[in-house]
């Protein structure tokens, strides 16, 4: 699932091809929205919330969209062959005269009044990129439920917006501790540091393509430091690097998991057992 600094450039490019310009053609191939017609309308801005897209269009219409595991938006110039999936996994084309935006396999498309957004994101914890973030607030949101895993919590984007299965994992090797340690038996000050470390490496790389958690200089195999390396030695101490499911915090509107990553040596804290 792409995570807030991936939506965050997403938005951007979006923003940038569609904002003051009117509409040339705006097709929703959903069956609730099918019928919508916003052609001739200016798009006014692009705006990330989270993991969500708010595209706000003039008459008080917001086009509500959300990635989650595969869904993208990709930018085409005019006259551009599209490339991104095949015609029966496109879900919205909005074009002007210079560029057209396709999603492609959009779980969550809907066009909302833009006074009725907070229907859609306003469960949303502080957004670590938006101007509403506040360390404070999301700590406190985390432990507001002290036996919950550090991991889970963290996905749980009613705590704080943003964050993905790659920044779980880091976050929690950067803490020293595993996802799996129940938020209330955190060391003093470490959950405080998470949520700011967290917003750090979110801004770090909202501007770039090349994801990273360990120092500039470091090779591009170790841009990471746990997330996909299972059975690497840990850049820390050497061990073995791991794996194993872990709830996914509601992020998939259900009981659904995701694959953690941690360093046994480096991480205090249950874990499962290693088969």
């Amino acid at each position: 699932m792409p995570e807030g600094d991936t939506v965050w450039q997403t938005a951007r490019r979006l923003h940038t091809a569609l904002a003051g310009q009117s509409l040339t053609r705006f097709d929703l191939r959903v069956p609730r929205f099918a019928t919508a017609d916003l052609t001739g309308r200016t798009v006014l801005d692009v705006t990330p919330r989270g993991k969500h897209l708010l595209t706000r269009i003039e008459g008080g219409f917001t086009l509500h969209s959300h990635l989650r595991m595969d869904g993208a938006w990709r930018v085409f110039r005019a006259g551009e062959r599209w490339r991104g999936g095949p015609a029966h996994q496109i879900r919205a084309v909005l074009g002007n005269s210079a560029y057209t935006a396709v999603g492609y396999r959009l779980p969550v498309l809907e066009l909302l009044r833009t006074a009725d957004e907070e229907k859609a994101v306003g469960r949303l914890g502080p957004d670590l990129l938006g101007p509403d973030w506040d360390a404070g607030v999301a700590a406190a949101h985390l432990l507001a439920d002290p036996s919950r895993p550090l991991g889970d919590a963290l996905l749980d984007q009613r705590n704080l917006a943003g964050i993905g299965n790659v920044y779980r994992s880091e976050l929690a090797f950067l803490a020293r501790v595993t996802p799996w340690l129940p938020v209330g038996e955190l060391p003093e000050g470490v959950l405080e540091r998470i949520t700011v470390t967290a917003h750090r490496l979110l801004e770090a790389n909202k501007n770039t393509f090349d994801r990273r958690t360990t120092a500039p200089g470091a090779p591009a195999r170790a841009r990471l430091y746990v997330y996909g390396r299972e059975n690497h030695p840990c850049l820390r101490c050497g061990a073995p690097v791991r794996k194993a499911g872990q709830s996914d915090g509601g992020a998939s509107g259900g009981e659904g998991e995701r694959i953690t990553y941690w360093c046994p040596g480096c991480q205090s804290g249950p874990a499962p057992e290693h088969t």
